[in-house]
């Protein structure tokens, strides 16, 4: 399912996701960073893509075009749907060991 960054309304699943959508709720922009299954605090440009450049407001409307809405998990309360960077970092280290 899909959720608003902002409100955290679930979206339709049909909704279709262009630069000027707003949510039905809250009437924030949907086609933001936040939002999007690419979006990765921390990775160049915050963006697991391979942008061209920077978008600096994560929050609001871009044109980006490898956006692709979030899904989250409703049996994990909402949460992003994935592995946390936490578990990542621990299965990692648990295959490769620790070479410090």
């Amino acid at each position: 399912m899909r959720k608003c960054h902002f409100c955290k309304t679930v979206l339709e699943d049909n909704l279709e996701v262009f630069r000027s959508t707003l949510c039905p709720a809250c009437s924030k922009d949907l086609k933001i960073c936040l939002n999007c299954v690419f979006y990765s605090p921390g990775d160049h440009w915050d963006c697991r893509e391979t942008i061209e450049e920077a978008v600096r407001e994560k929050d609001r409307a871009n044109f980006c075009s490898f956006f692709s809405f979030m899904e989250v998990s409703a049996a994990d309360g909402g949460q992003k749907s994935g592995i946390s960077h936490e578990k990542a970092r621990k299965e990692f280290e648990n295959l490769f060991g620790d070479n410090g």
